[in-house]
């Protein structure tokens, strides 16, 4: 499980005194606490990776959109940190599917639904996300979706 190897790489890096790798490791494991909470409230049963990955990607995303802030914004120290909090949380997101790969998820999608025209985007980027949602890369699904369906 996801969660567990978290915890082990928190170990790891608190043992070999890594400051920022554990400060890191710390965020994700609270962020995926506040998740539980959140899920234990509302009734819903997730599985325990499918929550974890999910946290993740919400987590990469933020980061990516700060470190593109901080460089258009001249602050090349707070990117530089941004990216190292990245790395970390990479580890352990699975493999994203490949655009070759999420091309072919649509054009299976298209063929399942039927799907033909701008109408069906919401459709189809619904199916797609309950087949792929862990591997897929949603900005780039969304773009390449529109493509097909124009």
């Amino acid at each position: 499980m996801i969660r567990d190897d978290i915890k082990a790489a928190t170990i790891t890096a608190m043992k070999a005194k890594e400051k920022e790798r554990t400060a890191t490791l710390r965020q994700i494991s609270a962020k995926i606490k506040d998740r539980d909470i959140e899920e234990r409230t509302s009734g819903k049963e997730i599985e325990d990776d499918a929550l974890v990955t999910s946290v993740l990607q919400k987590m990469a995303k933020q980061r990516r959109e700060s470190i593109e802030m901080y460089v258009t914004g001249g602050r090349q120290e707070l990117a530089d940190k941004e990216t190292a909090e990245l790395a970390v949380i990479e580890e352990f997101l699975p493999q994203m599917m490949s655009e070759d790969e999420t091309k072919a998820a649509i054009e299976a999608i298209k063929a399942e639904t039927g799907a033909s025209s701008m109408k069906d985007m919401g459709q189809v980027m619904g199916a797609l996300k309950a087949k792929h949602g862990a591997v897929l890369d949603g900005k780039l699904a969304s773009g390449l979706v529109k493509a097909a369906l124009s």
